[in-house]
């Protein structure tokens, strides 16, 4: 495994094989992805730390959907891939679809864990509150959000008998930087869906019975606009898929990637 910087942007990567891009969420890191490592023992991993997070939030300026997706293409360019796989969980799965439409030479597939096309109107303002209060509060903020999000994005099953999930996905926001977390809750909140349908590459999209962020009936009117999609509800699964779930996302992505390659 080997970390180096690309425009100020940690990026792990390891393996050899097909390439596999890894696009965390809001609140991730390239961590986020480590629970379904094994199934990707044939190929070769790219996970950066999106701008603004992780080891990445030394990046300056506003932070937007757009330059994500941006970000994504600059380092497909400098590792020199033509052509990559894409897994996403939530925020990066917004950037996923987006360069699947920008760039449809460059996606071979999507892989998409609590997918969504963007946040609902309603949930727009409370995601701006929360990047205002990472701001204004700092660390004790961050933890204050941390602990929120432990209580609201995460199964029941997994709080009572998953502490050691509990505790990775309370670390992840945890560490993240108050503001380079504040300016991805802007860039999320400022977020605006693409037309799905144009995308034409194999896609598994998966969700959980109790996400509230990607709904289970959400996720299925969006594998219902991408021709030949297949949709995976686990059962007592939150938000944060491949945390609480990652023996079923593991499997999951053994088999798509044995099909599709």
């Amino acid at each position: 495994m080997a970390t180096q910087f690309v425009e100020r942007m940690a990026v792990e990567t390891d393996g050899s094989g097909e390439a596999v891009l890894m696009i965390h969420g809001l609140g991730g890191t390239s961590n986020v992805w480590t629970p379904v490592l094994p199934a990707m023992g044939h190929h070769r991993t790219i996970r950066p730390d999106l701008p603004g997070s992780g080891r990445s939030h030394r990046v300056e300026g506003p932070l937007s959907i757009e330059r994500f997706v941006q970000a994504m293409q600059r380092v497909c360019a400098v590792l020199g891939l033509e052509r990559v796989h894409v897994a996403a969980h939530s925020l990066g799965t917004i950037v996923a679809f987006h360069l699947a439409i920008a760039a449809p030479r460059l996606v071979r597939s999507l892989a998409l864990f609590g997918p969504v096309l963007c946040p609902p109107d309603s949930a727009r303002p409370g995601i701006r509150a929360r990047g205002e209060k990472a701001r204004a509060e700092g660390e004790a903020g961050m933890q204050a959000i941390a602990d929120a999000l432990v209580q609201g994005a995460i199964s029941s099953e997994t709080r009572t008998r998953r502490p050691v999930a509990v505790a990775a996905v309370r670390e992840l926001v945890m560490r993240q930087c108050p503001d380079g977390y504040a300016r991805s809750c802007e860039a999320l909140a400022e977020a605006r869906a693409v037309e799905v349908a144009g995308i034409d590459c194999p896609t598994l999209l998966v969700t959980g019975d109790e996400d509230a962020i990607a709904p289970a009936q959400g996720v299925r009117q969006i594998g219902e606009r991408i021709r030949g999609a297949r949709v995976t509800v686990l059962p007592r699964c939150g938000h944060w898929t491949m945390v609480e779930k990652h023996e079923e996302c593991d499997d999951l992505l053994r088999r798509f990637y044995s099909r599709r390659m």
